[in-house]
């Protein structure tokens, strides 16, 4: 029986091989330990910020003490309570009670629909006096142009306390007063936005060509200028609500807005006021619920600003 000895270029071969096999080998351990090695996200893209959560939870109560607050409040808000006068925060009433003995939890729980429709009502206000007079100024000719802006300088020139006073000599206090007066004072930031936005929009590579394909001037505003033009306001509405609020509230304070025994939240600042000194409550507790609502709305506003600035990118 004859045994082959494998010949001088066999051997090689099979040096060869094994050197590749072995690279194979090395390079997929490589890729595996590359594979292994990549970095886990630490956080899911749609997980909120706590404070956001926070803050969507808050206004959610408010939603709820607006619309059903018979069934949150312990105590009816009008209920008079001689025996529980001025009484400081117990159990039984834990924000105190007011001169009457009326439970302040239950009158600030019952003054949120009032006080979130004075917010509402006074943005909305503003958004239409700013839509007129942004788009006005931002895409009419030269005189309704110079028109619109002095009409925006003019306003600036009102704070909105002297259109506050302004206006409750002409029509006296009350929520409607109260809405236009800061929905005027607050409209000309707005329409400077808008103006802006409208003066960026019209130049626009797609708006050139919208009018190159023969669309009216109508459609073209309708359908790519206001759109993109009144995005910002998103934002800037929600922010504004809470600023509307502290204003209502700063207005009532000073006597001009929702007379009592309303339990709107300015109207219980300007009537506790006057007992601060004996009883601390009446105007620190309307005074936290006023605070928090407008860093409620403020944060929820930021974060839709970063939303909508990333899906702009």
């Amino acid at each position: 029986m004859t045994i082959q000895k494998p010949s001088a270029g066999t051997a090689p071969d099979t040096a060869s091989s094994d050197s590749t096999s072995s690279h194979k080998t090395s390079s997929i351990k490589t890729s595996r330990s590359t594979v292994t090695a990549l970095p886990e996200p630490s956080r899911r893209p749609w997980a909120l910020p706590p404070t956001l959560i926070a803050a969507l939870g808050f206004l959610v109560l408010l939603l709820l003490a607006a619309v059903v607050p018979g069934l949150i409040a312990p105590y009816d808000p009008l209920a008079i309570d001689l025996d529980a006068t001025l009484s400081p925060p117990t159990w039984a009433h834990p924000f105190g009670t007011d001169l009457s003995g009326r439970d302040l939890l239950s009158r600030i729980i019952f003054g949120t629909k009032q006080s979130l429709a004075i917010g509402l009502g006074a943005v909305a206000v503003a958004l239409v006096l700013a839509v007129v007079l942004g788009i006005t100024a931002g895409l009419s000719g030269r005189v309704a142009q110079a028109l619109a802006n002095r009409w925006i300088d003019v306003l600036f020139a009102f704070p909105t306390i002297l259109l506050g006073l302004l206006l409750t000599s002409v029509f006296g206090p009350g929520p409607y007063t109260l809405i236009f007066a800061i929905g005027i004072g607050i409209a000309p930031g707005y329409a400077r936005i808008i103006r802006g936005q409208v003066l960026t929009v019209r130049n626009a590579a797609y708006i050139e060509a919208a009018t190159a394909l023969g669309h009216s001037r109508t459609r073209i505003l309708v359908q790519h200028i206001a759109p993109n033009a009144l995005r910002p306001m998103i934002v800037t509405a929600t922010l504004g609500v809470g600023q509307a609020i502290i204003w209502a509230s700063g207005l009532a304070y000073l006597g001009l807005g929702v007379a009592p025994p309303s339990p709107e939240w300015g109207a219980l600042l300007d009537a506790g006021r006057t007992y601060i000194t004996v009883a601390w409550w009446l105007e620190i507790f309307p005074g936290l619920v006023i605070v928090i609502t407008a860093l409620a709305f403020t944060t929820v506003g930021r974060h839709l600003g970063a939303r909508l600035e990333g899906t702009t990118r």
